[in-house]
């Protein structure tokens, strides 16, 4: 099968950072599907590991955290696919990655493809839905409400980085189903009007000092911060801005935190990483498998979309390098996916 892959952690301007390779076609078992890989999603996952992660001596690694595909054949203790079913998944840390024809992923991190969506629009979404939505109801424990009859209630929370691939999707599942405000950050106009038009309340810009920003606007003390980038320059900010008993919700990797600035608020401070279910086998792994289809009909039923920014083209080395490259840079807006072999 067709695949892209690496042997060495090299810059992404090196042509052997990614390259177009062909392996063996795996077999399923257990849990696993095989599933045909038609679309996939890059993310900010897969350069960090490029960078960082050298494969065994002779081996390839293969990334890609994001995909939509057909399932072509079942494990014995498959349970809730069949052959034939159109799926979306983020996959696992543990095992190769989408980028390939086929990939193996076990069924209770799976989800079924939203049908109003093509494969591309559905690639977008599953890593950075399920960080959002673990994020939101399980890390900062926001009550979740019906879309329909939603009450507007006392929360506010604070999305810093709402431009990119998990802030897009936060800002809409805040915004559909929880009663809170939403306050999202951009530093870009193009970056503002997104954010906008997904459901914030309030835009400001994290270029400048938050905490001015948000007293003018006059609504109240932040409760929750959503804090997706930068944690470590903001923290003191946040801190300020918090009311006593506020929870920041972090997904990046800052060096260093002093958290004993937390204490006078006590205010609570939780990781998200979506891989955690799957890397550990956790005994609730299957949670994933239900937000997935609970995503997948929020997107049936028009309450969220899709979040792509940018379609590369088909599935190859060249087109995921440049891929890369766009995501290094931190001026992505939404998700970057390819399509096809």
């Amino acid at each position: 099968m067709k695949a892209i892959g690496y042997k060495q952690a090299l810059p992404i301007n090196n042509p052997e950072s990614l390259i177009d390779i062909e392996l063996p076609q795996p077999t399923a078992s257990g849990h696993d599907l095989l599933v045909s890989v038609k679309s996939i999603a890059v993310n900010p996952v897969d350069y960090k590991i490029r960078q960082n992660v050298t494969p065994e001596a002779d081996a390839y690694k293969v990334l890609g955290w994001d995909a939509v595909g057909e399932v072509v054949a079942i494990g014995d203790l498959v349970t809730q696919f069949k052959p034939g079913d159109k799926v979306f998944y983020a996959g696992d840390l543990n095992r190769q990655g989408g980028n390939a024809e086929f990939q193996l992923v076990d069924e209770r991190i799976v989800g079924h493809k939203p049908k109003s969506l093509s494969d591309s629009e559905a690639a977008a979404l599953p890593l950075t839905a399920i960080t959002a939505w673990e994020l939101l109801f399980e890390r900062l424990a926001i009550k979740q409400q019906l879309p329909d009859t939603k009450e507007q209630s006392k929360d506010i929370i604070l999305i810093i980085g709402a431009a990119g691939g998990v802030g897009s999707i936060l800002v809409q599942l805040a915004s559909a189903l929880t009663g809170a405000t939403v306050i999202a950050t951009a530093s870009r106009e193009s970056s503002a009007n997104w954010v906008k038009k997904l459901g914030a309340d309030y835009v400001i810009d994290h270029s400048k000092p938050l905490v001015a920003q948000i007293e003018q606007l006059n609504i109240g003390q932040v409760t929750h911060v959503a804090s997706l980038t930068h944690t470590d320059s903001y923290l003191d900010s946040y801190v300020e801005l918090l009311a006593p008993m506020g929870k920041i919700a972090l997904i990046d990797d800052p060096e260093s935190l002093d958290i004993s600035k937390l204490k006078a608020k006590s205010l609570s401070l939780h990781w998200e990483f979506m891989f955690t279910r799957s890397m550990f086998t956790a005994d609730d792994m299957i949670e994933q498998h239900h937000i997935l289809n609970k995503v997948s009909d929020l997107i049936d039923q028009g309450y969220i979309q899709t979040t792509v920014g940018k379609h590369l083209g088909t599935i190859n080395a060249a087109n995921l390098r440049a891929a890369h490259e766009e995501l290094e840079s931190g001026k992505s807006i939404g998700k970057i996916v390819l399509e096809g072999f």
